[in-house]
């Protein structure tokens, strides 16, 4: 199994940390949680791929939010 720590997952996705956070707060984002390990955020990619297929589904939830 591979895992992808905070910084890796704001890389893929060219995002800030508070973006990271935001899409983990957002229910209706359904983001894949982390696991924390030594205090440390670790993000399993085949839960990212999944998020990723999923959304591609969702017509209209590829559009970036204004604001």
């Amino acid at each position: 199994m591979t895992y992808l720590t905070a910084a890796q997952v704001r890389e893929r996705y060219q995002i800030s940390p508070t973006s990271l956070w935001r899409w983990q707060q957002d229910e209706s984002l359904k983001f894949p949680q982390p696991f924390v390990v030594k205090r440390k955020k670790l993000f399993r990619a085949d839960d990212l791929a999944r998020w990723e297929r999923e959304r591609a589904k969702v017509p209209g939830q590829n559009e970036k939010r204004q604001g």
